[in-house]
């Protein structure tokens, strides 16, 4: 289904913007591995997308790259892809993406006239879907998630950084026309609830948490490197978050026939749950405030 979408010349580009962020989401992307095409960025790049504008892979630069997307986005037939919170103090001058014949485009300005004519907008990683890392604490750059400033429905890959597999099944989905169910949060249920096998799982990381007191029988633990035991008391925020991290991070290419590798996680590292798919990630004052002009 996904090469007759592609071998259809009407199919729609994909255009990649980077705002408030560490760039970390696309290095996700950039490190995907799979046992099954497309196998690495290169395959995703070369056979599954148009890909038009990406600051950090694309040939192109300076005016040259800036005018590929104008000529996208005056056909209006992409799909935009944005990573990073929107920074909308100071006229949004402290996230410049690109100046065009003297003119300086700052990300605010570029996130709000590039949503109105896409054809659907997908958030790569918490910061652009809820604000994240820079929307949070005094937040002095008025930063937020992309559907709070502009209040146009969006596809929200979270995570810091987002899956690389999640967002190839984004892009692949809206590709080939088919229907994503979201949660209250925008994000894809198939994603952050259900197993690959389509059963239904525990959304919460504590309910199928290998270190769950109440499946397990272990203690809970009281110190740092008690192997096995549960972070509750540590800090461990997977009573509150809604994921299916376990199926997912199986080494660098996700899963392997729907069977996670224990290792691979965050909690099969002995590390707590960071709850970096919510929007309360990093801190109880991450979610942004609806943008007030």
């Amino acid at each position: 289904m996904l090469n007759e979408a592609l071998a259809n010349p009407a199919a729609p580009s994909v255009i990649w913007l980077i705002g408030s962020a560490c760039t970390g989401c696309s290095v996700s992307f950039l490190n995907r591995i799979s046992d099954v095409a497309p196998v690495d960025v290169a395959d995703v790049v070369a056979k599954a997308v148009n890909l038009v504008f990406h600051p950090t892979i694309m040939g192109a630069a300076g005016e040259t790259a800036v005018a590929a997307l104008k000529t996208a986005y005056a056909k209006g037939n992409y799909i935009l892809v944005l990573e990073g919170a929107v920074p909308t103090a100071f006229q949004g001058h402290p996230c410049v993406v690109w100046s065009y014949k003297g003119e300086e485009v700052t990300f605010q300005q570029a996130v709000q006239e590039l949503t109105a004519r896409a054809t659907a907008t997908v958030c790569v990683g918490t910061c652009a879907c809820f604000g994240g890392i820079p929307a949070s604490g005094a937040n002095p750059t008025r930063a937020m998630g992309v559907r709070a400033f502009t209040g146009r429905p969006t596809i929200n890959i979270s995570g810091c950084p987002a899956n690389p597999d999640w967002v190839v099944w984004a892009i692949v989905q809206l590709l080939t026309n088919t229907p994503v169910a979201l949660d209250e949060d925008g994000r894809p249920v198939a994603l952050y609830s259900k197993s690959f096998t389509g059963e239904d799982e525990p959304p919460i990381i504590h309910d199928k948490c290998p270190r769950n007191p109440f499946n397990t029988g272990t203690p809970e633990a009281a110190n740092f490197g008690e192997n096995g035991h549960c972070l509750i008391n540590l800090g461990c925020r997977g009573p509150f978050t809604k994921a299916r991290c376990n199926a997912a991070w199986c080494g660098i290419g996700g899963h392997t026939a729907g069977q996670p590798h224990p290792g691979h996680w965050c909690i099969g590292v002995n590390a707590p749950c960071h709850g970096c798919v919510e929007k309360t990630f990093p801190g109880p004052q991450s979610f942004s405030e609806p943008y007030a002009p």
